[in-house]
């Protein structure tokens, strides 16, 4: 058992947390390459460990600071995938935390105290004790996630990476419609961090709105698949491929929005024109109406073309966000539809 291991731990008191390095501007950052990392050096944040260090590299130093346990072994698929991302979180924790690793091969011994009966494992020891810990390689995001609430549990702070600040700042910008600027920045994560999902996600938007379909595909087609799953970044994913659909339908509309309103006059009932014209409406920057169309092309006549209408709106709902405006007022509308 755990507690059989670290009984007998140093004489307790406030933790001391390790200094931590703050980081600069944004731009800073991104003038140096998005580099960073602890003042001490990886060394002093990543080390492997035994059983005859364990009392001194995980019971006593986590007295000072907390540490960050990683229990793999050589033959083990899922530690060769989870080993790099703890080791970039703890990088970028810049210090709030350390990380041991433990060959269970090499250290039977710790395996069968811990009761360890599969791997990857990861505990967390503050104090002397284990005080949170998860099985099997999980998402990038909740490693995250775990290292920011180890590092707050212990009455600590833990700093933003140079990447999590630029992410912020291109979304600042983004929401600003400053798409330009944004993708700059995010072309320099990119660059700095190949497999990072919500930048490259982020940069698809920004070439679409740049009318630049063809690179927002490139974007979003070079997401890793396992990181693509993660539910951090799954609905930014999905968002963005449903406004990219929608961009290259809209090209593909027969006519200009005047000339399907005529259409429209003279047959209501020309179902594809409507959806052609809800197409156009959403291309030129007019979603509110194009939901309009949509949601009348339901109401006369919902089962038409294997309800393209209404999968054609729902796709619109995904291209706006669950919270958009425009979904939650259009979601209503179509409720008073479909129910009333």
């Amino acid at each position: 058992m755990a507690d059989m291991m670290i009984g007998g731990g140093p004489k307790g008191g406030a933790p001391k947390q390790a200094a931590q390095q703050q980081p600069g501007p944004a731009e800073g950052l991104l003038g140096g390459g998005l580099g960073g990392g602890a003042a001490g050096g990886a060394g002093e944040l990543i080390k492997n460990s035994n059983t005859r260090g364990f009392m001194a590299d995980v019971i006593d130093a986590s007295y000072d600071v907390p540490i960050i346990v990683d229990f793999w072994a050589p033959w083990c698929g899922p530690c060769k995938q989870l080993g790099p991302q703890i080791e970039k979180a703890v990088r970028e924790a810049r210090g709030a935390v350390r990380l041991v690793k433990i060959n269970i091969d090499e250290s039977p011994e710790i395996a069968q105290q811990m009761r360890i009966q599969s791997i990857p494992v990861v505990y967390a020891f503050v104090q002397g004790r284990p005080v949170d810990g998860f099985v099997g390689a999980v998402p990038e995001s909740q490693i995250k996630t775990f290292v920011k609430r180890l590092v707050q549990g212990a009455g600590g702070t833990a700093p933003e990476s140079p990447v999590e600040q630029a992410l912020e700042q291109a979304k600042a910008l983004m929401d600003a419609n400053d798409m330009a600027t944004a993708a700059g920045i995010l072309a320099q994560v990119v660059q700095h961090d190949p497999g990072n999902a919500v930048a490259r996600a982020r940069l698809a938007r920004c070439h679409l709105a740049a009318g630049d379909g063809k690179r927002a595909r490139q974007a979003l087609d070079a997401i890793p698949a396992d990181k693509a799953k993660d539910p951090a970044v799954a609905g930014e994913i999905a968002t963005v491929k449903a406004a990219l659909e929608l961009a290259e339908s809209a090209a593909g509309a027969q006519g200009s929005i005047e000339e399907l309103k005529q259409k429209l006059s003279g047959n209501p009932k020309d179902h594809q024109s409507r959806i052609d014209l809800a197409l156009a409406l959403y291309a030129a920057g007019n979603g509110e109406a194009a939901v309009d169309e949509l949601i009348e092309s339901i109401r006369r006549e919902r089962a038409w073309n294997d309800e393209a209408a209404r999968k054609q709106l729902l796709k619109l709902f995904e291209a706006f966000g669950p919270a958009d405006p425009r979904t939650v007022q259009g979601r209503r509308k179509l409720s008073s539809v479909l129910f009333s």
